[in-house]
């Protein structure tokens, strides 16, 4: 287990015990970013130590931050790539998040059909 600036990474079945020491560091990178963000940097900053003795076969990004709901529930499973998946959703789903809160906190203020970054 490895304790970061209000964060903290712990594992099993790890390859190296560095996998944790380098998910907080990707956590830390880039303090500006959306907690979601700075979460999946982490997990991507861990698979590149090594990961898992075991190939990765999910992942999974959930977020409560300011509502006591998630705001990001995202996961992928039983995939050959889970956190590169993972980072994929994570670019589609990122853009349309305001307008997905907009509609849970207020919907008369939401669009009406479809929100920004929406494709078809």
């Amino acid at each position: 287990m490895v304790v970061g600036d209000g964060c903290v990474a712990a594992g099993n079945l790890l390859k190296s015990t560095t996998v944790p020491e380098a998910m907080v560091a990707g956590f830390l990178r880039e303090p500006e970013e959306h907690l979601a963000e700075r979460l999946l940097q982490g997990l991507e900053a861990g698979l590149n130590a090594g990961g898992e003795v075991r190939q990765v076969r999910s992942a999974g990004l959930y977020v409560v931050d300011r509502h006591p709901w998630p705001i990001c529930d995202l996961r992928v499973d039983w995939h050959d790539a889970p956190v590169a998946e993972l980072r994929r959703i994570w670019g589609m789903y990122q853009p349309q998040m305001p307008e997905y809160l907009t509609r849970a906190l207020d919907p008369a203020a939401a669009p009406s059909y479809g929100v920004p970054g929406e494709t078809r």
